[in-house]
């Protein structure tokens, strides 16, 4: 009974051992600085006093590493001015991580380091390519960041798993470059967050801003290429394209709660794989601001519960562009969308597409800038239109008239129970009444962007109330 009793607290007192936190070390200087950062072991935390620490070099991090420092604003990490990034190696070659210039940033997490920190600081460098550099990491979690100013990417990583980015500010984030030089008339755009391979990763509470007009000074909020279950919400990004996830097989990426401000750009050749799941994006309850919102083609995408909300002096875009010229198969489903003065219209699609479903949306179309006659969706007349479906929708056309579809062939679609005014194409189709109500299942009411900051009511929105 004794030996038990020993052996017990023995037990706990080991786990008492082993669960206590690790002791944080602080530090005032940049020396200090380097030296706890090249000391430090796994689960070490280093917490930077408020002032500015100037880098001859980049910081290197180590597996387990948590670096805090004492707020947005108070603790700053540049550039000293000794040190500055060569742009002769910009734009980064994306993809070939082996051709990859990792000398240009400030931070540099080892390669498949886990489980590092960084939170409460500010990381800027106008000379520097990026903030943060990473390949084959998981477990990341940086937030509470203001990422500022800098030549290419603010967080740019390859084969990132199961990392939380949340509470930053990203400003000037990154530029376009074209050979080494400012990408003045083209290039390659660089990202805030901009990851190759991305898994199991939640992005939220973001907000990114441009300040900055050059026709080269401008970035994406999130850029990447193949997400992998993958979540995107409650961002409010004010970028040159809000997110870039194309050309890759994505799979179960939601984007949802968003404040978006330009275009999300999701193209496949062919459209792409679906998943077992059957979704590589799910986009909903988001707010979007331009007309020319999404870059199309994908297959299993799910576009619901959005308000599309446009300028109608603004009409250049389509709501949903595709520009392929390889038949896609589908499906795509797009429903319950409120849908504010399409531009040039709501959907157009270059290459042949099938299993299409448009279903219960409320559609107003106003007279706009140019004025736009042409139809509201536009679909090669080669598309599987047995496949199509537009059902239970109201669209209205006030002032000009503009035609349902752009060619006699869309007419072979299921064309039911829509409520259509000012729609001169009737003839094309029967669109027999069902019975049932058109429009929208549930009013539209939702909270999105940076901690629900807008609250979009219907076709109305406001500034969320503080709580």
């Amino acid at each position: 009974m004794q030996v038990s009793s020993l052996f017990t607290a023995t037990i706990v007192g080991l786990s008492l051992v082993l669960a206590s936190p690790a002791t944080a070390q602080r530090v005032n200087s940049v020396e200090a600085l380097v030296t706890a950062v090249a000391e430090g072991k796994s689960g070490a935390i280093i917490e930077l006093a408020e002032g500015t620490f100037r880098l001859a070099q980049p910081l290197d991090l180590k597996s387990g590493v948590t670096l805090n420092g004492a707020g947005i604003g108070k603790t700053i990490i540049t550039n000293a001015e000794t040190w500055t990034a060569s742009p002769d190696t910009l734009p980064d070659p994306e993809t070939n991580f082996q051709k990859f210039d990792r000398s240009g940033y400030l931070l540099r997490l080892a390669d498949k380091a886990e489980g590092i920190t960084v939170s409460h600081l500010t990381l800027t460098g106008p000379k520097m390519h990026g903030a943060i550099f990473g390949f084959g990491n998981q477990e990341l979690h940086f937030h509470n960041l203001r990422i500022e100013d800098f030549m290419n990417n603010g967080i740019r990583t390859y084969s990132m798993k199961k990392a939380k980015i949340n509470g930053c500010t990203f400003v000037d984030a990154g530029q376009r470059w074209e050979k080494g030089k400012p990408g003045v008339k083209g290039g390659i755009t660089g990202g805030a967050i901009f990851g190759i391979w991305m898994a199991g990763t939640e992005i939220w509470n973001n907000r990114f801003l441009v300040t900055k007009t050059a026709p080269n000074e401008h970035f994406y909020g999130v850029k990447g290429r193949q997400a992998k279950r993958v979540h995107i919400h409650h961002n409010t990004i004010e970028a040159g394209f809000s997110i870039e996830l194309p050309f890759e097989g994505d799979e179960d990426v939601e984007i949802d709660h968003n404040i978006l401000h330009s275009a999300v750009s999701i193209p496949k050749y062919a459209g792409g794989p679906v998943p077992a799941s059957g979704r590589t994006f799910h986009i909903h309850h988001n707010y979007f601001k331009d007309g020319y919102s999404i870059e199309f083609v994908r297959n299993g995408v799910e576009i619901d519960h959005n308000l599309f909300d446009f300028d109608p002096a603004k009409d250049g875009g389509n709501l949903i562009s595709a520009f392929g010229n390889v038949p896609a198969k589908g499906p795509a489903s797009f429903h319950n969308n409120l849908v504010n003065n399409p531009g040039r219209g709501v959907m157009w699609m270059n290459e042949p597409y099938a299993n299409l479903e448009v279903r219960n949306n409320h559609i107003i179309a106003r007279t706009t800038k140019t004025p736009r006659t042409e139809g509201l969706f536009g679909f090669n007349d080669k598309s599987d239109f047995k496949t199509f479906s537009f059902t239970g929708n109201v669209i209205e056309c006030i002032g000009t008239a503009r035609p349902l579809f752009r060619n006699d062939a869309s007419g072979g679609a299921t064309v039911e129970n829509n409520k259509l005014t000012n729609v001169p194409d009737t003839t094309r189709y029967t669109n027999a009444q069902t019975g049932k109500p058109a429009g929208p299942e549930q009013p539209l009411k939702f909270q999105c962007g940076v901690n629900g900051e807008l609250t979009v009511d219907g076709w109305k929105t406001s500034k969320t109330p503080a709580k």
